[in-house]
């Protein structure tokens, strides 16, 4: 019989975590150009200079509507929502009934009865088994990620002008009134005769703005902003500077969402079709546990800590609470160890099996990486999404370590590779586990990101 549900195909493979560590599905993709000049110098552009970034097609758009919008995100969202409304955006964590993350999207009050969660799918499917689910006086509609759906045109373009000089820019081009520009705040700007809405916040540690309107008047948009960005230097960032944005901004995109264990989360897990997100997605790295919640994440390793408040009643408050004194793994940045990494860059020119092959720009090879942080060869932790920083001139991940090892110089090392030479995805090769040091710094690595961007948070 052909699956239904994520819960069928988990049955049909005998473990979750068997069905996501042998997945053929690759790392999360970005359906844009790969580069537009090179990747590097349009990555060091939100650094050094201004670019523009097309995020029109990867993320899925849900539109929650109705008089109790606001119940239903205090239900689902471990930050208040007291004052949300109309204009005001953002960051919505969600976790599951036991505490663990499902994931976060940017929640943007387009109305006082009408939201707009932007980001990857797992936010988005939860939030509508809720509404559904709820008997709230809501109704959900989806605009599906154009991977999905590659032949249906969105319902709006979404642009962002980042870097040093994204407000000379924005400036130049907006027939409007005076922008928007306190952090998270949602305004308006008008370009080519095209109003479109906005969102003020930063990338590289400089201000700049999301934009975004209906899409068929995307391309007038985009063709104004690159006019007038091309007397700023601006460039466009491709997929591959793109993929490396997170790190540097110091944000875990995709946690395996804690949805694929548990009798509470049973009835979702039929919910979901067998076609998900959830139910094709991968993991990989030298983290393969048996046990599948062993992947599961808590607000701490993410530092989402800073926005859980206990102030009204919301999914997984009470195990939030008990978790409240810890202990806790600590977020940092692992820069990687130079001649470690040129190790794995020199087997490629060696015997095969060699070390795993580290893509470039980002070595990521699964929607969800997990490898080993360990420390004279105990798991002390666990290191995402390794990627190159065309800006820190190095190869660096995020991860959560053991809290008396979080100090800024910290000696590690990261297992890199899956164990027994690979496991069941197509995609990766045979290959060799191998120690890679790593030494533990701050997040986000840029300073002028961390104490400008990320305090205005």
């Amino acid at each position: 019989m052909t699956a239904q549900s994520l819960s069928d195909r988990i049955r049909a493979h005998g473990t979750a975590a068997r069905m996501l560590q042998n997945a053929a599905s690759g790392a999360y993709a970005f359906p844009i150009p790969a580069a537009y000049t090179n990747w590097i110098e349009e990555a060091r552009a939100w650094r050094h200079g201004a670019v523009l970034l097309n995020q029109s097609y990867h993320m899925t758009d849900l539109y929650v509507r109705g008089p109790q919008v606001k119940a239903l995100l205090e239900r689902v969202g471990v930050n208040s929502f007291a004052t949300w409304g109309r204009n005001k955006a953002k960051q919505l964590v969600c976790c599951n009934p036991d505490g663990y993350v499902i994931g976060d999207v940017i929640c943007f009050g387009l109305e006082d009865d009408e939201a707009l969660l932007i980001g990857r799918p797992p936010v988005c499917n939860w939030v509508a088994y809720q509404a559904e689910i709820s008997g709230l006086d809501v109704t959900t509609e989806f605009d599906i990620r154009s991977l999905e759906n590659p032949d249906k045109p969105r319902k709006l373009y979404r642009y962002e002008v980042q870097g040093p000089r994204a407000l000379e820019i924005l400036n130049a081009v907006n027939e409007g009134g005076p922008l928007t520009t306190k952090f998270f705040n949602m305004g308006e700007i008008t370009v080519a005769g095209c109003k479109a809405r906005t969102l003020s916040h930063g990338m590289g540690g400089a201000q700049g703005l999301e934009l975004w309107g209906p899409y068929e008047q995307g391309q007038q948009v985009y063709d104004r902003l690159m006019e007038v960005g091309a007397h700023y230097g601006m460039l466009r960032a491709g997929a591959r500077a793109y993929a490396t944005a997170a790190m540097e901004s110091g944000w875990i995109p995709s946690p395996l969402p804690a949805i694929y264990s548990g009798d509470a989360m049973q009835a979702y897990r039929d919910w979901l079709p067998a076609t998900s997100f959830e139910a094709t997605t991968s993991v990989g790295g030298s983290f393969e546990p048996e046990d599948v919640a062993a992947y599961y994440l808590t607000p701490w390793d993410l530092d989402y800590q800073r926005v859980v408040r206990f102030d009204h009643a919301f999914i997984g408050r009470e195990a939030l609470e008990r978790m409240a004194d810890g202990p806790h793994r600590v977020k940092v940045t692992l820069v990687w160890d130079k001649a470690d990494v040129l190790k794995i860059f020199a087997g490629m020119m060696e015997d095969f099996p060699a070390p795993k092959v580290m893509e470039m720009p980002t070595g990521n090879y699964t929607a969800h990486p997990y490898d080993q942080v360990l420390l004279n060869g105990e798991m002390v932790g666990l290191s995402t999404y390794p990627s190159y920083s065309a800006n820190e001139r190095a190869w660096i991940s995020l991860a959560m370590v053991r809290a008396d090892l979080a100090a800024q110089g910290t000696k590690l090392s990261i297992l890199w590779g899956e164990a027994n030479g690979g496991s069941g995805k197509p995609h990766v090769e045979r290959h060799v586990q191998i120690e890679i040091g790593a030494e533990v710094h701050p997040w986000p690595i840029h300073e002028a990101s961390r104490l400008g961007y990320r305090a205005q948070g």
